[in-house]
């Protein structure tokens, strides 16, 4: 699937937002929280593992992945390969989501909003992180390997 997304950076480090599939203009909700690294990372400060969650609006089901974000303010996603050096769970999160159904994410910041545009986009189409002090990152995307059709029930997560 390609298409664009709209996602907003939160400051405590999850990220929300929209992926809109182009042509057909279907949209899903992405939500992601950053998974926290107990040891230091080599791989840069700009560096974060986040688990994302893709919604699908019309039948209510979700299927997670683990991705890498890079950039600070204007991000980058893509999946990730491994997660050594991160706590046994990430580890094996990263692995079981590997060997499942892969989903390949791809997503780069092609314009960045902050203060005030940000508050107006966020005001506009994510009014329920208003006053949050969001960044928003607008880009093309591209999701494969998504099925919804593999999760069993509503809002089941595949974690």
């Amino acid at each position: 699937m390609e298409g664009m997304a709209s996602i907003a950076l939160l400051p405590d480090g999850s990220i929300s937002g929209h992926f809109v599939r182009l042509p057909h203009s279907v949209c899903y909700g992405i939500h992601g929280t950053e998974l926290a690294c107990e040891r230091e990372c080599s791989r840069g400060e700009d560096y974060r593992l986040v688990k994302l969650t893709i919604i699908d609006f019309n039948s209510k089901k979700e299927q997670d992945v683990v991705v890498e974000r890079r950039g600070h303010d204007a991000a980058r996603l893509c999946n990730v390969d491994h997660a050594h050096g991160w706590e046994k769970d990430v580890v094996n999160l990263v692995d079981q989501k590997q060997q499942k159904n892969k989903i390949v994410i791809s997503f780069e910041c092609e314009t960045l909003k902050a203060d005030e545009a940000a508050e107006e986009h966020v005001r506009r189409f994510m009014p329920k992180l208003t006053g949050l002090d969001a960044v928003v990152n607008i880009g093309k995307m591209s999701i494969t390997g998504l099925d919804f059709n593999t999760v069993v029930g509503p809002t089941e997560q595949s974690s």
